[in-house]
């Protein structure tokens, strides 16, 4: 199946509601723009510095999603056009983010990662770590950050049961952080479902998927 069929099943699969990341990394630019050729214009990518390199050869009405583990001092060579950093998860980070932004004159849209899995490989806050930063008055000082929601990765297992619960577990985190909504937090989006769990995600209330092998097959190494 090629790819402009597996995009268009996905989208047939999904509402308006929810936004399609298509996971780009270690795929050419050639092959990124047969996605963008099909419509997609919204891709994420894990490595800053692979980021950075297709953003400079490919058409400027992307919308770059920096979906990875996210490198403090790396994040100054995004920082001029990154859309949204879903994988923050400390205070630092965010300071970060902002001190980049502020040197562009931008605002940076970022999600607080925060830990579902139980695999100790996966990386995110726990929700008092959470509740801990938007209740910081280190947080109000931060005018060139807004964080947008949040991101969750669910255990890497075909337990459907296990799956769902996970994301389940993640909503409910996120229903309980949105008491602390404020001038540069305004939660509206929950990024989880990768290809092989987002329609579960989607069922258990995700705004936004991240799909790379369903869109663009295995992943080819570089």
């Amino acid at each position: 199946m090629s790819l402009k069929n597996n995009l268009e099943l996905i989208y047939n699969s999904i509402s308006e509601q929810v936004k399609l990341i298509a996971v780009s990394k270690t795929q050419s630019v050639p092959v990124i723009m047969e996605a963008y050729a099909a419509g997609q214009r919204v891709f994420g990518e894990n490595k800053i510095q692979e980021m950075v390199e297709k953003y400079q050869q490919l058409p400027k009405d992307i919308e770059w999603h920096m979906i990875g583990h996210l490198q403090t001092n790396k994040v100054k060579y995004m920082a001029e056009f990154v859309h949204l950093i879903h994988s923050v998860d400390s205070l630092k980070k965010l300071q970060e983010i902002n001190k980049q932004a502020l040197k562009y004159n931008r605002i940076i849209n970022c999600l607080l990662q925060l830990k579902i899995a139980t695999e100790d490989t996966k990386f995110g806050l726990s929700i008092d770590e959470a509740m801990s930063i938007l209740s910081s008055e280190e947080l109000k000082n931060l005018q060139n950050v807004y964080i947008q929601g949040f991101m969750g990765m669910a255990s890497f297992t075909e337990d459907e049961i296990t799956i769902r619960s996970e994301f389940k577990q993640l909503k409910q985190y996120a229903s309980n952080l949105a008491c602390y909504q404020s001038p540069i937090f305004n939660p509206t989006i929950l990024s989880m479902g990768m290809s092989s769990d987002y329609l579960i995600a989607i069922e258990e209330g995700s705004t936004m998927i991240r799909v790379g092998s369903a869109i663009f097959g295995e992943r080819n190494y570089i």
